[in-house]
């Protein structure tokens, strides 16, 4: 139970020191990842670290995503040869 506690004021005090951008999935990437960990091991704080970078990781690679304008398709090369 202690283990979850430490990795909830890690969680917390990760969102209050990072900015918006960088908190979005740590929290929840903590949470989930502190829970995991104490369950494998007793390893809370470790599991709510790893989650949080994991959660940030992924929540850069979506607005990345986000960004970037629709590929346009290629043209149908066999219509080109008819």
């Amino acid at each position: 139970m202690r283990s979850v506690l430490f990795a909830a004021i890690f969680a917390i005090a990760s969102f209050a020191a990072a900015s918006a951008a960088d908190a979005k999935g740590c929290i929840k990437g903590a949470i989930v990842g502190g829970v995991a960990g104490h369950y494998a091991g007793h390893h809370g704080v470790l599991g709510a670290a790893a989650g949080c970078l994991y959660g940030r990781h992924h929540a850069k690679m979506q607005m990345r995503q986000q960004q970037q304008p629709a590929q346009p398709t290629p043209p149908n090369r066999q219509q080109d040869r008819l």
